[in-house]
């Protein structure tokens, strides 16, 4: 039994050709794409998705995250800031989000 591809906002994904995402081939894209531009709806698509556990493990290992989408994914998997890699990586720089 296939599953059924979730279904996102296209503004997500506005660089690349929308209709031919591969979502199993290219899941860590997807996920990473939808956490950063995806509204509620996109990231509650995602979840249903793909799960909590693949999302935290491709999100734990990304080198760079906006701070506020650092702080939604903790929350929303119930982690720790500091399994963050880009986390990590933005301490040891704090100049890397420093807002205007």
């Amino acid at each position: 039994m296939k599953k059924e591809h979730p279904v996102f906002n296209k503004r997500i994904f506005w660089d690349v050709n929308f209709d031919t995402l591969d979502y199993d081939g290219k899941a860590a894209f997807i996920i990473e794409r939808v956490f950063v531009r995806g509204d509620v709806p996109d990231i509650r698509a995602c979840r249903r998705y793909y799960g909590d556990d693949a999302i935290r493990k491709v999100l734990v290992g990304v080198n760079w995250l906006p701070k506020p989408t650092v702080y939604l994914a903790a929350a929303v998997l119930g982690n720790e800031l500091t399994d963050y890699k880009c986390y990590n990586i933005a301490l040891s720089n704090p100049a890397h989000w420093l807002l205007p």
